[in-house]
């Protein structure tokens, strides 16, 4: 008879705290799940220690039996290294995707109708070869590389990915690819879907179904080698034969999610591929300046596609509009002469237009002309944007209410509608094309995932003449038929309260400006403006480099990211009075045990954030800044939270 030992386990189901049971199944190892027998239920559980022997008080219960999980040997020490790295507890990083993966539902899937030369089997260019050449012997031996593919737009980092997937299959490992939103990620599956077998290639994302995400698990537990895709929950996949790891558009601001604890998936799949010793790739057109700066600091390798794979490089004009502008002669105020020419232009040779604003809904704001009273979200701190038929939207909790015809605190029915927004747009380019096709593109539409990607296959097959839209359309799609991009408002974002706004908006203009002529020999883009600012000095898309010496001299004198780390600290709670208490009460303490730890810590705040009223909870932040995110975290570790009411949470190089 087998001797018995004892497993410390984590349930996954209910309690939070660890228990201990009994088992003589001594194949069993740190990291599998088991299920076990927990008031009068049978959930299952991770283990997290094994010990031969166990003196207790009480008696210690038989585990039931052992759940199949991937063999997987370096996952829980990689959700270990997570949960420190935000400061959460490792459950809750382990519920997060068994929970994606248990759900019941079936999510709506639409399939994306291709042209052929979306699919069809290439030939590599010299410059493709190249950068294969550079990176598969990181493959082959499964040796940790950063590698990033600085490919232009329209270069073929696809046709890249391709081939060094192929070889990864090829040794019987999986590959992960992220795209920066889960549409994107959608619209890959089925182009990689064309290229390799079907029981291959797996989605991991909102848009899958349970089915899917079953026939997922089963190829994990079977450790078949396969290319999972997704935005965010790959990374926290169980994946024992890993062997390559591609982050899409890298620098997308998109890979680090909204909710708490605000993970950065990049910054997860860097992570994983150094404990794994695996190859990772960074592909973009624009690359993050902490990843640039990296090439000295942590040796990453950089690799260049320098070249259009098709089509031709844009011609990019800068139109100053507006009353100090040089452009007096506009059809109307939000689109300059110049651009509503070449829009007609291309509307007669039956060519595709995108207009790019990096904003959504109809107006801003509306204003009472007599008392100057803004419409308010009650539930945020943020003025309700007015949409086109009428209504009053919150685009944080998504309150609704119906435009008022008189104001609320005063007995004027006259307002002022303040500002611009995409439908705005649509209005006044129905107007003055009043023939085109014109559909737009911002989170209002694409939030409705099947409609969305039904939008991006009409336009794709070319049954859309012009799409208005925010950020959602710089994120990689490749439109063949566009030849003209129109930007409007391109300085609208420069003079955001973040440190890193330049290099936003920059990167927003290039992608987008890099979805014209990927096709075609001839395109243009139409970059307008209000004001002046040095970005607009980088236009051309070989001039981002330049760029970036630029900008990491400005963070190098006032030392933010990647220059130094940089961590968030938020407080948040229902009473505002309680959060700003307790805002000051942490700072005080943060501030007596900083220098105890380094006296490299820089603390700033606390501050009210311009957004501090998100559904009734109110929010306080607290930023700290050092050389090493050691001290950081060792610093934070000093708070004893429970002498706090509000919720704290620990975010590492916020990026909102």
């Amino acid at each position: 008879m087998s001797p018995n030992i004892y497993l410390k386990v984590l349930p996954l189901k209910g309690l939070t705290k660890a228990l201990w049971y009994q088992t003589t199944q001594l194949q069993i190892k740190i990291g599998m799940v088991v299920i076990v027998p927990l008031q009068k239920q049978e959930i299952p559980a991770i283990v997290i220690e094994i010990a031969p022997q166990l003196n207790l008080p009480y008696e210690v219960k038989a585990i039931i039996s052992l759940e199949h999980f991937p063999d997987d040997q370096n996952f829980l020490k990689f959700i270990e290294q997570v949960a420190t790295y935000y400061q959460v507890a490792p459950l809750v990083l382990i519920k997060r995707f068994r929970k994606f993966i248990e759900q019941k539902h079936e999510a709506s899937s639409v399939e994306i109708a291709l042209k052929s030369h979306d699919i069809k089997q290439v030939t590599l260019s010299h410059d493709q070869e190249n950068a294969c050449k550079q990176i598969l012997p990181a493959i082959m031996n499964q040796k940790y590389q950063v590698t990033i593919l600085h490919g232009v737009t329209g270069s073929g980092k696809t046709e890249v990915y391709k081939k060094l997937i192929s070889e990864t299959l090829a040794q019987n490992k999986s590959a992960i690819l992220l795209l920066p939103e889960v549409s994107l990620a959608s619209q890959f599956e089925e182009i990689f879907k064309k290229s390799f077998a079907n029981n291959i290639v797996f989605g991991f994302h909102s848009l899958i179904s349970a089915k899917n995400k079953k026939l997922l698990w089963q190829a994990l537990l079977a450790n078949q080698s396969c290319l999972i895709i997704g935005v965010h929950l790959p990374t926290l996949l169980p994946i024992a034969n890993l062997g390559l790891i591609i982050v899409d558009e890298e620098h997308e601001t998109g890979y680090q999610e909204k909710k708490h604890p605000k993970l950065n998936s990049k910054e997860l799949a860097i992570l994983r591929a150094n404990l794994y010793k695996i190859p990772i790739v960074l592909g973009s057109a624009t690359p993050s300046i902490s990843s640039l700066h990296n090439l000295n600091r942590a040796e990453w390798q950089i690799v260049n596609l320098p070249k259009r794979f098709t089509g031709a490089f844009p011609t990019i004009k800068l139109v100053t509009i507006g009353k100090d502008g040089k452009d007096q002669k506009q059809p109307h105020f939000l689109i300059s002469r110049e651009l509503a020419n070449s829009i007609q232009k291309k509307l007669h040779l039956k060519e595709q237009i995108i207009i790019f604003l990096n904003r959504r809904g109809y107006s801003f704001f509306v204003q009472c002309q007599m008392c100057k009273l803004i419409f308010y979200c009650p539930n945020c701190s943020v003025s309700l944007t007015l949409h086109k038929d009428e209504s009053l939207r919150c685009h944080y909790c998504e309150y609704k209410t119906i435009m008022p015809t008189a104001c609320t605190s005063c007995p004027s029915k006259h307002f002022i509608k303040k500002g611009v927004g995409t439908q705005q747009i649509v209005t006044v380019l129905q107007k003055l094309f009043p023939s085109a096709k014109i559909e737009r593109a911002d989170l209002d539409t694409t939030s409705q995932k099947k409609s969305w990607q039904e939008t991006v296959q009409k336009f794709t097959n070319q049954e859309i003449d012009i799409l208005v839209g925010t950020q959602t359309i710089t994120k990689g799609y490749h439109f063949p038929g566009v030849t003209l991009v129109g930007i409007l408002w391109a300085d609208i974002n420069l003079h955001l309260p973040v440190f890193n706004a330049a290099e936003v908006a920059l990167q927003q203009i290039l992608q987008v400006a890099g979805r014209a002529g990927r096709q075609s020999k001839t395109s243009e883009v139409i970059v307008q403006t209000i004001t002046s600012h040095p970005i607009f000095n980088y236009l051309q898309e070989e001039q981002y480099l330049d760029f970036y010496k630029a900008e990491i001299i400005k963070r190098q004198i006032t030392n933010y990211p990647p220059i130094t780390r940089f961590v968030e600290i938020e407080l948040t709670h229902p009473i505002e009075k309680l959060v700003e208490k307790e805002i000051n009460s942490l700072y005080q303490e943060l501030e007596k045990n900083g220098a105890q730890i380094s006296n490299t810590i820089e603390i700033l705040g606390p501050v009210k954030p311009v957004v501090s009223k998100l559904k009734n909870w109110h929010t306080r932040k607290i930023y700290l800044k050092s050389p090493s995110i050691i001290n950081l975290i060792s610093l934070f570790n000093t708070v004893d939270q429970t002498n706090y009411k509000s919720k704290i949470f620990f975010t590492p190089n916020p990026l909102s």
